[in-house]
């Protein structure tokens, strides 16, 4: 008897979050599907037919073409596996994956306007839901800039997260659910000590299961909320954006963190190539091919590799020059 429908998506759940992985928006678009099939009288998987999946991808509109691959990507996945796990011989999927016309190239902040932008954000005004608004939020900021973390794990990070004395980070709920350290200098120190005496004298002492960035005291500041500050900021700060360079975004500066590191060792003499995995796992990337996806070719890294190639290629010139 083929298997139905719902218990074979649960199954395949269980299977990608054994793996590490969260898979909750994942989980979110597989029960659409489950929902649109069982409305046509679909609950066995050997019933499903590409026109059926053709029409569930079209009822939900993706104007992107990466949203739309997603998507697809997820459905994919789950009747990939399903044929892996012989509950069906092949896959109904046929809809192709669309075609990225123009990819978007990521703003990349420099020194000075990173610096303006932490400056920025440590002038915004109390409001009454949300005290010392300016000082949490150039914190984040500063976080995301200096050690290259995602907004939620910026956001996310609790009291027992922030080891002071060893200056260690305990980053957790990362992408695909890992956790990593992420070691941190004297000047993100002095932020973070900061922010923890900032959120004890709210209070009593703090528990280590306490939100470091919270305004209520109970919540953690929600990524999206610093995401509205961080595109009120920029809208003042008059940032030039070159042609075919999206606008700035909160992500770009975990984008700047990675490319400046990227320039720093060009500049110092380092090779590079054999620090990379060292970055990727600075980031919490499972390979190096996920930290490439950051270091788009800015002016500066294409300078600094055109003098290290002249570098390279200099006594090879000499040597073959009249």
């Amino acid at each position: 008897m083929t298997p139905a429908i719902e218990p074979a998506v649960q199954r395949f759940l269980e299977a990608k979050r054994a793996l590490g992985r969260t898979y909750r928006s994942e989980e979110r678009e597989l029960r659409l599907l489950v929902r649109f099939l069982e409305q046509r009288g679909v609950t066995a998987l050997d019933q499903i037919t590409p026109t059926l999946l053709e029409d569930f991808l079209a009822s939900r509109p993706r104007p992107h073409p990466r949203s739309f691959n997603h998507l697809r990507g997820v459905v994919g996945s789950l009747l990939d596996w399903a044929v892996g796990q012989q509950l069906l011989a092949a896959s109904p999927l046929r809809t192709r994956r669309r075609r990225a016309t123009a990819e978007r190239i990521p703003f990349v902040f420099d020194t000075d306007q990173a610096r303006r932008l932490l400056q920025a954000a440590a002038s915004l005004p109390d409001r009454s839901m949300a005290p010392q608004r300016g000082a949490t939020y150039r914190t984040i900021f500063a976080l995301c800039y200096g050690l290259g973390l995602r907004a939620g794990e910026a956001c996310g990070l609790r009291r027992g997260d922030v080891d002071l004395d060893r200056g260690l980070l305990v980053v957790r709920g990362g992408k695909f659910g890992k956790s990593r350290l992420v070691p941190f200098g004297p000047r993100i120190g002095e932020l973070l000590a900061e922010q923890v005496a900032r959120r004890a004298a709210t209070g009593p002492a703090l528990e280590a299961g306490a939100p470091l960035f919270s305004f209520d005291g109970r919540r953690c500041v929600h990524p999206g909320t610093a995401s509205q500050a961080f595109h009120h900021l920029v809208a003042t700060l008059d940032l030039p954006v070159a042609d075919g360079v999206a606008p700035p975004r909160l992500h770009d500066l975990r984008h700047s963190f990675a490319v400046g590191r990227l320039l720093r060792w060009y500049r110092d003499g380092a090779d590079p190539a054999t620090r990379l995995h060292q970055l990727s796992t600075f980031l919490g990337h499972v390979d190096p091919a996920s930290t490439a996806v950051y270091l788009r070719m800015t002016p500066a890294l294409l300078d600094a590799a055109n003098r290290r190639f002249e570098d390279f290629a200099r006594p090879a010139w000499e040597e073959v020059a009249p």
